[in-house]
């Protein structure tokens, strides 16, 4: 198989899933109100784009309890946040700087 390079360089889902009223999700903890942070936030510094970030909503990733929940391909790295200020931390440490941010890091489950 040829290695083909990615369309973007950093590729970020956001679990944006809604359950029923009681159970654990991460629009509970306002997902999609960081989702479009984080886009908004990208598009201003000039990372959007061919070659650069793309920041996308998702259904479920199967993690909601340790949610919320955002992922980084090609990395594979998971991350939780809490705030904007975890949202800008991930978006200059991790897309901007190429380094993980291990104080928001999920643990890949077996």
């Amino acid at each position: 198989m040829s290695s083909v390079p990615s369309f973007f360089r950093y590729h970020v889902f956001f679990c944006t899933n809604q359950r029923a009223q009681g159970e654990t999700c991460c629009q509970n903890h306002r997902a999609k109100d960081m989702q479009l942070y984080m886009k908004q936030r990208i598009k201003s510094l000039g990372l959007n784009g061919e070659g650069q970030v793309r920041v996308n909503s998702a259904g479920c990733m199967g993690r909601c309890d340790a949610g919320p929940v955002v992922v980084v391909y090609p990395d594979a790295v998971w991350y939780t946040f809490v705030d904007q200020e975890d949202i800008d931390e991930i978006i200059t440490t991790h897309l901007q700087q190429g380094q993980i941010v291990q104080r928001l890091r999920l643990e890949v489950q077996p």
